[in-house]
């Protein structure tokens, strides 16, 4: 075994995207640009309606996916093909958006706690054109196990310690899970060697590598094939994602992730033309 040490621990910055929702950003800062395939993370999470009520009205995407965890809330998405549903308290959705799409993504309710996570996983020149596609996963479709001595695991997407999670046929071959851990507890988590791999801590603290992390700290880490982690004296809650890295260039623009200018000013020519 070789096990995954820290390579940087990153502090969230305070933003606000959309129309006016404010956020915490991660991935996508002046510290943490990209971590390939990863282009972006933010984290939301206010029980005052005004800091998220306005949405994310349309707007469109193309070359990537984008990818949201709803810990707590209801938001509604619509596109340009005429797809809609509603995502709930504990649900995912996983967008490719491939050639392009415009979506919006708007929240039901205005006040009460709305809490959880947008990524951006980058797409391999060959599949950026893909045609867009949704995993709309609830609740209930997540693969949940209790750890006796550790805490609660859910698999999102990718395959761990024998649960296979419902997101399905990704070209990264991403894990996404979340787990919250009781108490001084631990665990060895195996992970892909060669796979970029980072967590986010949110709820309490945990211990890897010698560092204690504190909640909202996301910590890259280096390669190996197992990430060993205790929990915290008050517990602690984290979300583990890893991936392949795709190793291409990136130009990138707004809502538009290429390989080139040219594509990127492809991707405007298209939009306006209304080809989304």
């Amino acid at each position: 075994m070789k096990q995954r040490t820290i390579d940087q621990i990153v502090s969230p910055i305070e933003v606000s995207d959309g129309a006016g929702v404010k956020i915490k950003r991660v991935i996508g800062t002046p510290t943490l640009n990209t971590f390939d395939p990863f282009l972006l993370l933010d984290v939301f999470g206010s029980e005052e309606g005004a800091d998220y009520i306005a949405g994310f009205p349309d707007h469109p995407h193309r070359g990537f996916e984008t990818v949201t965890y709803m810990l707590h809330g209801k938001m509604r998405h619509r596109d340009s093909a005429g797809n809609e549903g509603l995502l709930e308290t504990g649900g995912a959705q996983w967008m490719t958006a491939g050639r392009g799409i415009v979506h919006s993504e708007m929240p039901e309710q205005t006040d009460g706690l709305m809490k959880g996570f947008q990524l951006w996983v980058n797409l391999p020149a060959d599949q950026k054109m893909t045609a867009p596609r949704y995993q709309d996963l609830s609740a209930q479709d997540i693969v949940v196990k209790e750890i006796d001595g550790v805490g609660t695991l859910k698999v999102i997407a990718g395959e761990i310690l024998g649960l296979k999670g419902p997101v399905q046929e990704i070209v990264t071959k991403p894990i996404f899970l979340d787990l919250a851990m009781q108490a001084e507890s631990k665990i060895d988590l195996p992970l892909p060697e060669g796979q970029s791999a980072f967590l986010y801590a949110f709820e309490g603290s945990i211990h890897l590598d010698g560092e204690d992390i504190e909640t909202d700290r996301l910590v890259t880490l280096e390669d190996g094939d197992v990430l060993s982690v205790k929990a915290g004296p008050e517990g602690g809650r984290f979300i583990l994602l890893s991936a392949d890295p795709i190793k291409e260039p990136i130009a990138r623009h707004g809502p538009f992730v290429m390989n080139t200018r040219e594509e990127i000013y492809q991707a405007f020519e298209d939009f306006r033309a209304g080809k989304f």
